[in-house]
């Protein structure tokens, strides 16, 4: 990296952390640390609430997703819209009457201890493991593009982070989350201008997406019902509308986002702001990696796109064997250039037959470049032992770093430090404040002064912290990042959901026999996950279901305890 790319990556974190610790450099108590006073306006939450979803796995493996499998992705979000619109309805006039700090509290007012604990239990695993991913996701991609020492990266991203959530509590996070926001949507319109600037002098906007179109890459929705594929249109609607109820209603790093809003209807506003705003920045990031897609039919694309892993191969016995699928890429590239001009072409000459007989021949190149990449892909396998071998998720730094101008490249990964800073930040919070105040206070220091419990958050903020980037610097994943979190969390989410649908909405189900409704459903979808190709989406409809079915199932035979009714 140059100079000024190091300038602007470095001014841009100094000058959002710098801000959010001068912002909150007042002392504390606990509601301001928790709950930031009730002060936070609606926009601020909602910047808040998208920075907290938008991980640094969003901008460096959902291009790569794009790339690789084309724009169905966005499927996965078109729950969320309505999610809002239900959680403002029902979630947040509760959350408010009951001046709760975590969503667990509201639990044991409805049934029981037991239940809100193992519901607080169930979201500190699953955030707690998922937040270690977010911290070693960009760390490792990042040390592997730019040479940077891994272990430094981890220890970079995940002290920083604890220091200013540690000193300003939520108030911090908001207060760095905006900015954080700011960097990354103006980054990445930034980086969709320079792709389409990058291309053929001849090839704009609309020529790149008829390309991505006759590639295959503009699969917005897919009407098929299949419960094995994760990604159509009724997957997203159904299992991303009970993944979203789930993660906005009941995980503690959403809900705390809006529990500091000024009233209620500041909440709904931040929470709708969210709905309406999230589809269509995800849509921004899934079409930069479309178009990263169409600048590499015109410009050769490396083989492998983890230089080091493909360096392992080339250093191997293998390297003759690596020098014949890089000659015959060369080839096939050739062959799928000429075919995407030829359409281009076709396309502006508005001659139909061309484009069609263009479009076979760049599709037949494009299979053959694939056929050499999973070829590529099995070597880099056997001379890479126990390491990550997604290699789409190194697609878009790939291009940054190749192909972008001086500053810009800083600007990128300022992006990327910047989401990962902002999702850790509200991971940490939302660790510490549940620790404190659904285990620390209720279950063992009762009655300690307000000051007391404010030292604890700090305290709970460094361990877990520290948990964070234990996990991170031993965690390896297992597919592609943005699927990993998202498969992560459905394990869980079903389960947690159905405990609050219980509470909200039926009111003769009690505490005994939703906590052992809860503890036979987490069984049983992991056993899904192990044993069945469910698409994960579906885990949170199956749970949720399961909860409220096993509770009135188990009802009538466990003793009796009373439904609590708020």
């Amino acid at each position: 990296m140059s100079g000024i790319d190091w300038g602007v990556l470095i001014g841009t974190i100094a000058f959002i952390v710098l801000y959010g610790v001068w912002k909150t450099r007042k002392p504390q108590h606990m509601s301001g640390y928790l709950r930031a006073d009730n002060t936070e306006r609606w926009w601020m939450m909602g910047l808040s609430i998208m920075a907290t979803q938008a991980s640094a796995i969003t901008f460096l493996s959902t291009p790569g997703q794009a790339f690789e499998d084309g724009m169905r992705f966005i499927q996965f979000y078109l729950g969320l819209p309505l999610a809002m619109v239900v959680l403002s309805i029902t979630a947040i006039p509760i959350y408010y009457r009951l001046k709760v700090f975590t969503a667990y509290e509201y639990l044991e007012s409805r049934f029981d201890l037991k239940t809100r604990s193992l519901a607080a239990m169930l979201f500190l695993l699953q955030r707690g493991l998922s937040t270690g991913i977010t911290i070693y996701a960009p760390a490792i991609i990042l040390s592997a593009i730019l040479g940077w020492n891994l272990t430094g990266t981890i220890l970079f991203i995940g002290v920083v982070v604890t220091f200013y959530t540690v000193v300003g509590g939520t108030k911090a996070v908001s207060q760095t989350q905006r900015l954080q926001m700011a960097v990354m949507l103006g980054g990445m319109a930034t980086a969709a201008v320079v792709v389409v600037r990058l291309l053929p002098e001849d090839v704009g906007l609309s020529e790149a997406l008829v390309v991505a179109g006759e590639s295959g890459k503009m699969n917005l929705i897919d009407l098929n019902f299949n419960p094995n594929d994760r990604y159509n249109l009724w997957s997203g609607l159904i299992g991303g509308f009970f993944l979203a109820l789930s993660y906005f209603g009941t995980d503690q790093s959403q809900v705390g986002r809006y529990l500091g809003g000024e009233t209620i209807a500041q909440s709904r506003l931040g929470l709708l702001m969210n709905g309406l705003v999230k589809v269509p920045m995800q849509f921004l990031i899934l079409l930069v990696g479309v178009l990263v897609f169409v600048f590499y039919q015109f410009h050769q694309p490396p083989l492998y796109f983890n230089q080091q892993q493909a360096a392992n191969v080339i250093a191997s016995a293998a390297a003759p064997a690596w020098q014949k699928l890089e000659q015959e890429s060369t080839l096939a590239f050739q062959a799928k250039k000429q075919a995407t001009l030829d359409l281009v072409a076709a396309h502006q000459a508005n001659d139909a037959p061309k484009k069609e007989a263009a479009a076979l021949q760049a599709q037949q190149a494009e299979e053959k470049r694939k056929g050499l990449r999973a070829e590529a892909h099995q070597l880099v396998k056997n001379y890479n032992q126990g390491t990550d071998f997604k290699d789409t998720d190194y697609v878009f730094l790939t291009f940054v770093t190749q192909q972008l101008p001086r500053g810009l490249i800083g600007l990128l990964l300022a992006v990327v430090l910047c989401a990962a800073m902002g999702s850790t930040a509200s991971a940490f919070n939302s660790l510490a404040s549940t620790t404190v105040v659904d285990v620390y206070k209720r279950s063992i220091m009762q009655g300690a002064s307000d000051d007391h419990y404010v030292k604890a958050s700090r305290w709970f903020t460094i361990g877990w912290g520290a948990v964070s980037i234990f996990f991170a610097l031993f965690a390896s994943q297992l597919e592609n990042l943005i699927q990993a979190v998202n498969i992560l969390g459905s394990l869980f989410y079903g389960t947690i959901l159905g405990v609050f649908i219980a509470a909200f909405y039926f009111k003769r189900l009690a505490g005994n026999a939703v906590f052992w409704a809860a503890v036979c459903t987490q069984m049983i979808i992991f056993a899904l996950y192990f044993t069945t190709d469910i698409a994960y989406l579906w885990y949170n409809v199956i749970g949720s279901a399961l909860v409220v079915s096993i509770g009135y199932a188990l009802q009538p035979i466990l003793p009796a305890s009373a439904a609590k009714e708020i």
